[in-house]
């Protein structure tokens, strides 16, 4: 279970970040600084819904940017964004463990008060529990307000209290095991 809850939290880690991801042929815009509650749903994955809080501002999605560039270009191949009629498109393949996937996502929203995200993926190869071979992820995101007192901007509230801060990931990908057990 521990596993399970470390690759789902760098997952949504990851997908919480996208507003900040580096873009080539477009850039998605800088959310709303405050407290942003966002609900994950996956199909054809055994994780549950969840649903975290996090706490950013203008400086810390900017620098998510900054920081997730370098490990994206790392990791994936192809990472593009373009701007559509209705929001943003993104495809990308990314080696993750050993494991590639390709995704697509479409963004849609303001990133003033909500945005959605509704992602496909592919893996070319399945782990027992963790990750399906195909699944799809719906990231809905809402504004609440300011940052509760005790929060500073990157705080991520995950279920069961647990907190960590996204400035942390660093420390968080040394954990990504680089293949994964067959």
């Amino acid at each position: 279970m521990t596993r399970q809850l470390l690759s789902f939290c760098l997952g949504s880690c990851l997908l919480a970040a996208l507003p900040g991801v580096d873009a080539r042929a477009a850039e998605l815009p800088v959310r709303k600084a405050g407290l942003w509650e966002m609900k994950t749903l996956r199909t054809g994955s055994p994780m549950p819904e969840m649903t975290i809080q996090h706490c950013t501002d203008v400086a810390t999605d900017k620098e998510m940017s900054s920081s997730f560039s370098p490990a994206s270009k790392e990791m994936c191949s192809k990472q593009d964004i373009q701007k559509t009629a209705t929001g943003y498109v993104t495809d990308s393949v990314c080696s993750v463990a050993g494991v590639t996937i390709t995704s697509h996502a479409e963004i849609s929203g303001d990133f003033n008060s909500a945005y959605t995200v509704k992602s496909t993926s592919h893996s070319d190869r399945a782990s027992a529990a963790t990750m399906p071979r195909d699944s799809t992820t719906t990231i809905e995101a809402k504004w609440l307000g300011a940052c509760k007192p005790d929060q500073k901007p990157g705080d991520i509230v995950m279920p069961g209290g647990i907190k960590m801060n996204i400035k942390d990931m660093e420390k968080l990908k040394g954990m990504i095991p680089k293949q994964l057990p067959k």
